[in-house]
């Protein structure tokens, strides 16, 4: 089965090392199935919006042409790692990508656990689940984050202006900024601005779970 999803490619134009990358990058999935769609008709539309072929944006991303394609057919649910080098390459919000679109919103919504949309890094040790209707306009966003015992996410840097909050609510992290470490342990928070690449480390053997309040200097969604 592998082989013949190279041949595909090849005969799309993919070269064995874009085969190669392609498999790499969504192995595993890091969205569930569903997301799939959404986000591939977000990333076309922004795509689209922009001038930018698949080539292009692969430069700018750095993830390969084929994955790109992939997801934009809704093929593929990419890790949280290349729909954050993707964000970052459009220049946009990472939520611009996995939110579904309305044509009206209620003015109260209400989130059930059991239909949140997980993102995760490659490895399975960064999980983030967003609190927050996804297709309303906002300029905040909230998120859950979960780290494994010893795991490490490397973030890349946010749009300008961008400001991370968060508390820790189990567990113990150190978050690495461009001015220095932070060790933090439950109930400690910290707030600092995340446009530039950051850390975060679960320095414990338990799991991490933090709470996250993102805000962004225009309105988005």
């Amino acid at each position: 089965m592998a082989d013949a999803n190279v041949t595909t490619r090849r005969a799309n134009g993919e070269s064995t090392t874009d085969a190669r990358r392609t498999r790499a990058e969504n192995a595993p999935a890091g969205a569930y199935p569903d997301l799939a769609p959404i986000v591939g008709a977000n990333l076309r539309a922004l795509r689209v919006r922009r001038g930018l072929s698949l080539e292009r944006l692969s430069k700018l991303s750095g993830v390969s042409r084929g994955m790109l394609g992939q997801i934009e057919l809704g093929r593929s649910a990419p890790t949280i790692n290349v729909l954050w080098k993707i964000a970052r390459a459009l220049n946009v919000a990472f939520s611009s990508l996995i939110r579904a679109r309305q044509s009206t919103a209620p003015t109260t919504r209400v989130l059930r656990g059991g239909d949140a949309k997980l993102l995760s890094s490659h490895d399975g040790g960064f999980v983030s689940r967003a609190l927050f209707p996804s297709d309303d306009p906002r300029h905040v966003e909230l998120y859950e984050l979960t780290l494994a015992p010893r795991a490490i996410e490397r973030a890349d840097a946010h749009p300008p202006v961008t400001v991370e909050n968060f508390v820790v609510n189990q567990g113990s992290v150190e978050v690495e900024l461009r001015t220095g470490k932070h060790r933090l342990s439950r109930g400690d928070a910290i707030r600092f601005a995340a446009d530039a690449p950051h850390v975060y480390r679960n320095v414990g053997d338990s799991t991490a779970i933090l709470y996250l309040v993102m805000s962004y200097g225009e309105d988005i969604g």
